[in-house]
């Protein structure tokens, strides 16, 4: 069974992704003072009162728009609800009750979901305002005022979100899912017979006709000590195919898979060979940060001369050349042909992307790196680094202060990253490398 889930949402702007931020303790969602920042979904895992939970956030909530963009957020936020077992609605004191809050009110009422209504930006301590007691015309009974900037409230609110789930909501839930493993590809790639493969049993239906698989499906499977959750996710599309609602949630749906992953294997099909829809799935995985692994599936079926894996290898990483870090594997699901060989792989690329290394040791390699090869100079001026951090992993993100940012090229950067990449070992994971003038923030 999996952890209980609870979906924040509301119209844009009014704070949900700092509240997400707030309950998670991590920076998962970008805190911007611009409506529309957040559009997909963003997975988090917290715990309050030694219980652990799933918490969503959403991009805002607009009812009535002919916008795109608007419109795909609004189709993320009515996924969260589904698979919510609560809904946080966020609102906003210093607007009041809109007309928009008033609609994304009814549209949850009929989604049947438990509702907790929140009332963000009472930053000020004591007695709420007049203006908050207005916020009872929604119809979602008692608010809860609460300032996700400074987290007041916060505590409050999640009490009341779980007086909503039963006590025994988390007798089944597997604490350790061990490393979560999504399988990404297009259609009739061999994902759901990989997943039948390493779990042993026919656990997802496989067909020759392309979209079988609708939905996410999580199989956990346990190799001695290690545990992997392997989702396994509806092939995504070409748009121009995509022309049923079903299909356009599915691939909203093997976005989401993403998201919770740790680790992302990429399905291709040795046949068919690499295409342009392969390199846009794999283009979500690394936009996503998550560490990856190349599996050219169905290599039982090519017809094989001296030199055949190395002309396929090297093609294919001419064509994903955005992410040269992702190790790449030949075997076949059908038969199990290397498919064993697949938990070392993901072990290697998890390792790597959740890797801390200490600040000391990595100045030791920038001051090698830069006995090395001279920090780059325009117009007289020399480029200085003063030091180098580490501050945050999966992906392992490095910061650099210095005494120019103009002053700091792409390929100096680029330079110092594989710097870092090769006294560590750093295999399958993409890297995030920062830039920071000296007086900056974090």
């Amino acid at each position: 069974m999996e952890k209980p889930v609870v979906a924040i949402v509301g119209r844009p702007n009014v704070g949900k992704s700092l509240l997400f931020n707030r309950i998670t303790e991590k920076k998962h969602a970008i805190v911007e003072d611009t409506p529309g920042v957040t559009r997909d979904r963003i997975y988090g895992d917290a715990e309050w009162r030694s219980k652990p939970f799933v918490v969503v956030d959403t991009g805002g909530i607009e009812p009535r728009t002919d916008d795109e963009i608007l419109k795909f957020m609004r189709q993320q936020a009515l996924i969260a609800i589904d698979h919510a077992q609560v809904v946080i609605l966020v609102t906003d004191i210093r607007t009041g009750v809109t007309a928009a809050d008033m609609e994304v009110a009814a549209m949850l009422k009929k989604a049947k979901k438990p509702i907790v209504l929140a009332v963000n930006k009472l930053d000020a301590p004591g007695e709420p305002p007049a203006e908050f007691y207005e916020f009872y015309n929604l119809g979602l009974g008692d608010p809860v005022g609460i300032s996700a900037l400074h987290g007041n409230g916060t505590g409050d609110l999640l009490d009341a979100c779980f007086a909503y789930l039963p006590g025994d909501a988390w007798d089944d839930v597997e604490e350790d899912e061990g490393i979560r493993v999504a399988v990404i590809g297009k259609p009739n790639a061999g994902k759901s017979s990989l997943i039948n493969r390493v779990t042993g049993e026919e656990r997802v239906i496989v067909s020759n006709i392309p979209g079988t698989t609708r939905d996410s499906i999580d199989s956990r499977v346990v190799r001695g000590e290690d545990r992997f959750t392997f989702i396994d996710t509806a092939g995504i599309r070409r748009k121009s195919k995509v022309d049923e609602a079903i299909e356009r949630f599915s691939v909203l749906r093997a976005q989401m898979a993403i998201e919770r992953a740790d680790v992302c294997i990429l399905m291709i099909d040795a046949e068919t060979g690499i295409t342009d829809q392969d390199t846009k799935i794999a283009g979500l995985a690394h936009e996503a940060g998550k560490a990856a692994i190349i599996a050219v599936n169905k290599w039982d079926l090519v017809e094989k001369e001296t030199g055949t894996q190395a002309e396929y290898e090297e093609k294919i990483r001419t064509e994903l050349a955005y992410m040269p870090y992702a190790p790449m594997i030949f075997l076949s699901a059908k038969t199990g042909q290397r498919v064993e060989n697949l938990f070392g792989l993901i072990k290697k690329v998890h390792a790597s992307a959740t890797m801390r290394i200490t600040t000391g040791s990595l100045n030791a390699i920038l001051a090698e790196a830069t006995a090395r090869v001279q920090p780059p100079t325009d117009k007289g001026r020399r480029l200085k680094i003063y030091y180098i951090t580490q501050a945050g992993v999966q992906p392992p993100t490095f910061v650099c202060f210095c005494n120019d940012a103009r002053l700091f090229h792409f390929s100096y950067l680029r330079y110092l990253e594989n710097q870092i990449r090769q006294a560590y070992a750093m295999e399958g994971t993409p890297v995030k490398m920062v830039v920071r003038q000296r007086g900056e923030d974090l």
